[in-house]
């Protein structure tokens, strides 16, 4: 048996879940590894979670979860919307995002903004598993580029707004889409009963204030309708939560029984992890987390932006 206060022999991957706290993975080949302009981008081999897309040193997604996180990001905002046709993703360089989008037959077309071609790039070659042939799927466009910029410019609209993005590091590219001034531009190109989602941070009880609650609040000050819900991610160490939101008054969650006749009624059929009672437990959030939503006042803008470590 090992030492319990000794490191294993081998070689590891380790993350650091908090400054106090690590994770770590025996790993095999490191497969892809480059330092762009804007991340340090690892896709490695790792011998329980398998192919993993790691970005500045956390874990973006794994073959062996990565469903768990897609699903739980995607559907709910899909299955919210009465008839989802035109879709915008910020981020998800893996394609499992959109992977999950496309298997919504009203769907008819996919904006997806990365501002890493590299990123994209590498997946597209590593990560078939996640990605499924996405990138191939004719209502899918790719767009290498800022996606605040690209909202700001463009004068389309969109039924689904979904916000895939890395967690806000100081030296990322993704802490500007945490702030209210992106949310501003996104209610600005939602349709009137549209949805945006964004992933939001863990949701664990020792660190859901670092940044699940601060996100949570301020997409609440600019849609009519928010909900926040959580699912447990083991390749992140902790729950992770996702917000929702509305300009239209919409009633969150859905209906568990109405929402697998949508799902059935849209040929959605090869799910992992989502359905209708599986949502319900989803937006069923524990008592810590709704009081710390209650008591949060932080807003993000670009001026008092939010960073973790």
């Amino acid at each position: 048996m090992s030492d319990p206060l000794s490191f294993p022999k081998g070689e590891w991957h380790i993350e650091y879940i908090t400054p106090k706290l690590i994770q770590a993975e025996k790993r095999g080949q490191i497969l892809f590894q480059q330092t762009t302009p804007y991340q340090e981008v690892v896709i490695l081999e790792g011998a329980e979670f398998g192919k993993s897309l790691i970005l500045d040193g956390k874990t973006q997604s794994t073959e062996m979860d990565e469903f768990i996180y897609h699903e739980a990001l995607v559907h709910p905002a899909m299955t919210s919307h009465d008839n989802p046709r035109n879709i915008f993703i910020a981020g998800g360089g893996e394609g499992a995002t959109a992977r999950e989008v496309l298997k919504h037959n009203t769907v008819q077309n996919v904006v997806m903004l990365d501002i890493d071609e590299q990123v994209v790039k590498a997946c597209q070659e590593f990560l078939p598993s996640h990605h499924k042939g996405s990138f191939e799927d004719p209502r899918m466009n790719l767009i290498i580029g800022d996606a605040a910029h690209f909202l700001e410019q463009t004068k389309e609209s969109f039924d689904i707004i979904i916000i895939d993005v890395p967690d806000p590091i100081e030296d990322g590219p993704a802490h500007k889409i945490f702030t209210r001034e992106f949310y501003q531009i996104v209610k600005k190109r939602l349709n009137s009963n549209g949805f945006i989602v964004v992933q939001s941070g863990p949701t664990a009880h020792s660190f859901a204030t670092d940044c699940f609650t601060v996100v949570a609040n301020t997409i609440s000050k600019e849609f009519i309708s928010t909900a926040n819900y959580h699912v447990f991610v083991p390749a992140f160490g902790s729950t992770w939560g996702f917000t929702i939101g509305s300009p239209s008054g919409y009633k969150f969650p859905m209906n568990f029984k109405e929402l697998d006749q949508i799902l059935l009624k849209r040929d959605v059929r090869d799910l992992l992890m989502f359905d209708g009672k599986t949502s319900d437990g989803l937006f069923a959030l524990p008592k810590y987390l709704k009081r710390e939503l209650q008591k949060e006042t932080r807003i993000i803008t670009e001026n008092n932006p939010l960073y973790v470590v």
